[in-house]
């Protein structure tokens, strides 16, 4: 991997990673597109220490608060969040081998790009016919194990951290901007996990190299903290219909190229 192929790869990982279009699926296609070699799980668990720094950054007071009402009894979201972290946490030691290797394939991604586009599309549908949306201190705990569950789903290479989250939140009758909120703070104990586990198997892809992964961190937290500003600006006041089309489009013309024999699977 060379600096300039680390500074691309960084923006991908840090513009997609918070929008509902997955940052996995971009890491996977824009090397397939221009003929690089794939980064690796490893690369992409580790430049997710970019953006986790980009939400712990923005939403600093929110953090603050959230761990000060936890340890004093005061607030329950803090635990709340643990609890919705254990079904991609179980999940993603069950599965962790296919993560990295098998569901890599293009034809995964593909289906999951559109899988999701469908799954977001009927949360939309449920969401115009609800009367009132709910807020971050009406949620419970069956609404953190809920989206966990659907955060679990995102371990599926194309499906979407946060459109698997905001569709579980659409779906329980939260706010968009609520939704996209409560999945960037469940996010973070299992980003920052996955990331520290996956140090060390890059010490075995000599082809990427320490630096090319610190640069493209960098890149993916700055690209970040403007993802996160824009998506929920952007979700106070239109739907999640843009993204749908987009990953419908991107899935359709995937499956194109794949049969075509344009892009290579694996």
């Amino acid at each position: 991997m060379t600096l300039w192929q680390a500074i691309v790869l960084g923006l991908v990982q840090g513009l997609t990673e918070f929008l509902p279009i997955s940052s996995t699926a971009h890491l996977r296609i824009v090397p397939a597109l221009v003929g690089w070699a794939d980064p690796g799980a490893a690369f992409t668990a580790v430049t997710q220490l970019g953006t986790l720094a980009a939400v712990l950054i923005y939403f600093a007071r929110d953090i603050v608060a959230i761990t000060r009402d936890a340890l004093t009894g005061k607030g329950k979201l803090g635990w709340m969040i643990c609890a919705g972290t254990i079904p991609v946490v179980v999940l993603g030691l069950a599965c962790k081998s296919y993560i990295e290797h098998h569901w890599r394939s293009l034809y995964v991604i593909a289906a999951a790009m559109i899988g999701l586009a469908l799954v977001l599309a009927l949360a939309e549908w449920f969401e115009r016919r609800r009367q009132k949306m709910r807020e971050m201190n009406e949620l419970g705990w069956l609404d953190a194990i809920v989206v966990g569950c659907f955060q679990a789903i995102a371990l599926i290479p194309g499906s979407s951290r946060s459109g698997c989250t905001i569709a579980g939140g659409l779906f329980l009758g939260m706010k968009r901007d609520t939704a996209a909120r409560f999945s960037f703070l469940l996010s973070l104990p299992a980003v920052l996990a996955a990331g520290l586990l996956e140090l060390k198997e890059l010490q075995h892809a000599a082809n990427i190299g320490w630096t090319n992964t610190v640069v493209a961190t960098v890149v993916a937290f700055l690209a970040g903290y403007a993802s996160i500003a824009f998506l929920i600006g952007y979700l106070r006041r239109h739907t999640t219909w843009v993204f749908i089309f987009y990953r419908l489009v991107v899935g359709a013309l995937l499956l194109a190229g794949l049969a075509a024999g344009k892009l290579q699977p694996l």
